[in-house]
């Protein structure tokens, strides 16, 4: 698959919140307003993108050789975890006051199964190192735009008048359902045709 097939299915197609389902406990939580949504999607995407990438690495450069396959997803975890603390100790220290922005979403991102999602699709998948890292900045994009897309939604539902049974979490749920719906429409012959 091309490069822009890539972005293309884990941003529309595949969608991890939308789609697959995954992250969805931070999608509802923090979809409550705009600027938290944009700070823990700017985080879900950068950690995604890295992950991605180093379980590709460790998957194949340490788990194939050593036929330690079966523990792919607890090494992954632990990945993950370990990467996540990394990058939160060197933006604390590089500069504070992007720690300060972004600092409070990075252990968010280290539980959120999207990003444990992204780094198992691109290994099982069969993509090399660069298709691991551009499937986890897609991964992370199509995230990202569902968070941002649910709290525009939101802000506007808290403006319009909402049956009282629905208010609250029902009307986010059947809003997340029909914006499941409307990505739906997306799919992968529409892909292979555009994309081949």
């Amino acid at each position: 698959m091309t490069y822009v097939g890539i972005i293309v299915t884990f941003v529309f197609v595949h969608n991890f919140a939308l789609s697959r389902l995954l992250g969805i406990c931070p999608f509802i939580g923090v979809s409550r307003d705009l600027k938290t949504s944009l700070g823990l999607g700017f985080a879900i995407t950068f950690v995604a993108s890295l992950s991605s990438l180093t379980a590709w690495a460790v998957y194949h450069g340490v788990l194939v050789p050593l036929g330690l396959r079966y523990l792919e997803i607890v090494v992954f975890i632990l990945v993950i975890a370990g990467l996540v603390r990394f990058l939160e100790e060197v933006v604390k220290r590089a500069s504070p006051g992007l720690y300060a922005v972004f600092g409070g979403f990075l252990p968010l991102v280290t539980t959120n199964c999207a990003v444990l999602g992204i780094a198992l699709v691109a290994v099982r998948s069969g993509y090399t190192a660069a298709e691991s890292f551009v499937a986890g900045i897609a991964a992370g994009a199509g995230y990202f735009l569902a968070l941002v897309l649910m709290a525009t939604l939101r802000d506007s539902l808290r403006k319009e008048w909402v049956p009282k049974p629905f208010r609250g979490v029902p009307i986010t749920f059947i809003s997340a359902g029909l914006m499941s719906l409307a990505f739906m429409a997306f799919d992968h012959a529409l892909l292979k045709n555009l994309f081949g």
